[in-house]
């Protein structure tokens, strides 16, 4: 994550709370972004990063359905989730060399949990050793 942050030259900028502003909307702005290369190497660096980093999965996908025609806009919004990443470096999967091969599973449901709405969560998680290799999370 300082990599992406060192290539963005974006070490000492300011941290945000969350990868996507959730104030106000985004201000389009049409013109063409004129560093197709640093756009699609700091995307593809971010793309990359999601395998560890799950909550930067939806902002990074935004970003990379526009790397045939990236505009200023997306640039200042690749600069947001930069910023994001600056405030959570120390955030993410952590994956180990792996000392036991052994699959664990584990689930869990309670229908009807809350007494106000009565919806059900369900979820589940995978562990290879002591890696989380999958999980999900439903509220229903």
């Amino acid at each position: 994550m300082t990599d992406i942050l060192k290539r963005a030259g974006m070490t000492d900028c300011k941290s945000l709370a969350t990868p996507i502003s959730v104030s106000k909307p985004t201000v389009f702005n049409a013109d063409l972004y004129d560093d197709a290369i640093q756009y699609r190497s700091l995307a593809g660096a971010l793309q990359y990063l999601t395998v560890t980093r799950p909550d930067l999965s939806f902002a990074v996908n935004q970003l990379c359905q526009h790397m045939h025609a990236h505009t200023v806009s997306h640039w200042e919004q690749l600069k947001l989730v930069l910023r994001y990443v600056k405030g959570t470096v120390t955030y993410g999967l952590r994956i180990r060399k792996l000392v036991s091969r052994d699959l664990h599973a584990f689930s869990d449901s309670d229908w009807a949990s809350c007494p106000k709405d009565r919806k059900s969560t369900s979820g589940y998680a995978v562990f290879l050793g002591t890696n989380l290799m999958s999980w999900m999370f439903v509220l229903r």
